[in-house]
């Protein structure tokens, strides 16, 4: 069996969609933060590794669960100890490793239904986290939630042509694709045919909705640092959302350039900054 060094994709916190305990977040914030990043990277490296077999990524999984227990070292064993310190609740990590086991041995979703039900332990946890970590009301998780799942989902749609061609993994629901005549298949093209553009655009639709209960999010946090990394996220979920009705994820680029991100950025922290004061 691989060590689960071996298994390692080398991707950062700086490669992600989205921010990562960017430096707009207090210090003695982004140290947690972080720690559950390298988790969370080490848990999904396993999990999405192209050659490993189900039976060595659930190991290495659930050696990482024994991890957060205490056990042992690594990234798992260092935010469990992080966690200890600072009197944090360790069901988000678990949750996470909920969702990259099914990872290993779910491979399709029948509806919208079920896949939200994967954000629930793949996405959702992760914000839960940060606001936990900032010492927010439980009461802003419902909007946290929103937002998250929007973020999961637009990594989703971007990336179905990789994940399906790598992996044999499609996160796009089966009734989307029926319903507009596409099919699994499809996603293996080297450009998506019109059904399959059709079930991408609609999903996207779908997720603005999400990115609309969110909407209010940012306002509702008390950190203000944190409120406006938060308001970046969503702009940047809103254009990518927007991007995806319009654009081929298997032939056409979706991601922002590093140029485009600081533009957007910079006008959602000015807008929060200006709502905040008044």
């Amino acid at each position: 069996m691989a060590s689960a060094a071996d298994l390692g994709s080398g991707k950062g916190h700086r490669d992600e969609n989205f921010p990562v305990a960017s430096v707009l977040l207090k210090p003695a914030c982004r140290a947690p933060i972080m720690a559950f990043y390298r988790f969370a990277r080490a848990a999904d490296d396993i999990a999405d590794h192209p050659t490993a077999s189900a039976d060595d990524k659930l190991r290495h999984l659930a050696a990482m669960r024994a991890g957060l227990a205490g056990s042992g070292e690594g990234a798992a064993a260092a935010l469990a100890r992080t966690m200890a310190e600072r009197g944090l609740d360790p069901a988000h990590a678990n949750d996470l490793l909920d969702a990259f086991e099914r990872d290993v041995t779910v491979r399709r979703y029948a509806d919208w239904e079920g896949l939200i039900g994967y954000c629930r332990l793949s996405a959702m946890p992760v914000g839960r986290f940060v606001l936990d970590v900032h010492g927010e009301d439980r009461r802003t998780w419902p909007a946290s939630d929103a937002l998250c799942a929007a973020l999961q989902i637009v990594n989703h749609l971007q990336d179905c042509g990789a994940d399906y061609r790598a992996l044999d993994r499609v996160y796009i629901p089966a009734d989307s694709l029926a319903a507009h005549g596409a099919r699994v298949e499809d996603l293996a093209a080297p450009a998506a045919g019109a059904p399959l553009r059709a079930t991408i655009a609609a999903l996207a639709r779908r997720t603005l909705g999400l990115l609309a209960e969110s909407a209010g999010f940012a306002a509702m946090i008390r950190d203000r640092r944190l409120s406006a990394e938060v308001a970046i996220i969503h702009r940047l979920a809103e254009s990518l959302a927007k991007r995806l009705m319009a654009r081929d994820p298997l032939s056409q680029r979706v991601h922002h350039g590093k140029a485009e991100a600081a533009l957007l950025a910079a006008g959602a922290a000015a807008a929060n900054l200006f709502a905040r004061r008044r």
